[in-house]
């Protein structure tokens, strides 16, 4: 395994982090822990969690994730060989179930949201907090143009988001600040802010970034490499996609994209379907694994902290977690640019 330094924060963490929002609805507890020994001893020492997970969120389930990871860490006594991330929701009116249907990114929702997560983490301190999508309506989870809203309020200003995050730190409560579908802007903003205003330096910006999704570096990624805010990306493998099982129609049992067809569609365009078939087609040529060549793709990026991989089983798991000792050949690496150049971003 390979590690990398996490911005400015002083973490050095593994090129391969273990995504965990299938944890209490895909996966059991005792499966989750099983995942979580399994990336532990290959070197995995980045788990990414959220107080919206597990995926598909509910208000039965929401904090499951968390919870898992808590017993997990307790059970094995090892909470200094982690760093722990979690995320607070942003405005979301179709989940009323977080602290009502206007929760926003202001002081009274971030002090409340951290506190449950430390109590469902079984921990004192999480060592990287992002605010999971902006408060302000912008163009995230698929939507790549910015459309202007005149009507929108803007959510809770950054600023106010921010100093919230800041005496989280003061408090011990949480250790780093990050981003997650952020934008161009509101890195910029978060940095003038840090600059200027004193406000915590997001460490790490998590946004989606794969071979079906490369908008990351039209804009992000010269601020990501200049600015020291690297990319944690999320699925590196788009929903599983990557690996060929939804090639012709198919539709695996128990698999994401099965489960919840509308949340996920946005990895089943019409053209993503296509490149996909041109991706794995080229793996196999290559004598790869389609998941192995995408995730080692996303990993010679020099933006890049680290690759966000979940896995339901141990066979998925440590057939991912292989690619970080992949090494793609300048052939293989033109191959993949000249797919790219024919259908470029088909699955933002």
């Amino acid at each position: 395994m390979q590690y990398r330094p996490l911005g400015r924060s002083g973490l050095n963490v593994s090129v391969i982090s273990l995504g965990t929002m299938t944890f209490g609805e895909q996966n059991s507890e005792a499966e989750g822990h099983a995942l979580m020994d399994c990336a532990v001893a290959a070197g995995v020492n980045f788990f990414d969690a959220a107080e919206l997970y597990p995926i598909s969120p509910s208000a039965e389930t929401q904090g499951r994730t968390e919870e898992i990871i808590g017993t997990w860490m307790k059970a094995r006594g090892c909470r200094d060989k982690v760093i722990v991330a979690s995320k607070v929701v942003a405005r979301s009116p179709a989940m009323p179930w977080f602290r009502g249907p206007d929760h926003r990114l202001d002081r009274a929702n971030i002090t409340a949201a951290v506190d449950r997560s430390l109590k469902r983490l079984q921990t004192d301190v999480i060592d990287v907090y992002y605010l999971h999508w902006p408060d302000r309506k912008t163009n995230y989870f698929g939507q790549l143009g910015y459309r202007h809203d005149a009507a929108d309020d803007g959510g809770a200003p950054l600023e106010e988001s921010l100093g919230a995050l800041q005496e989280q730190v003061q408090a011990g409560k949480i250790r780093h600040v990050a981003l997650s579908n952020e934008t161009p802007w509101g890195v910029h903003r978060a940095l003038a802010l840090a600059e200027t205003a004193g406000l915590p330096r997001p460490m790490c910006i998590q946004n989606p970034y794969s071979l079906l999704n490369r908008t990351f570096e039209v804009g992000l990624a010269e601020m990501a490499i200049r600015g020291e805010v690297p990319l944690v990306a999320y699925s590196p493998l788009a929903g599983g996609v990557l690996t060929g099982k939804y090639r012709g129609g198919a539709r695996p049992e128990g698999a994401r994209i099965t489960r919840w067809p509308a949340r996920y569609a946005r990895y089943t365009k019409p053209r993503a379907l296509p490149a996909v078939d041109q991706y794995v087609t080229l793996a196999q040529a290559a004598g790869l694994d389609p998941a192995q060549m995408a995730l080692a793709f996303t990993l010679r990026q020099p933006f890049l902290a680290s690759s966000i991989v979940g896995a339901t089983t141990l066979t998925h798991l440590e057939n991912n977690l292989r690619a970080a000792d992949l090494t793609l050949s300048d052939d293989l690496r033109a191959a993949i640019e000249a797919i790219h150049a024919r259908d470029p971003d088909p699955a933002p």
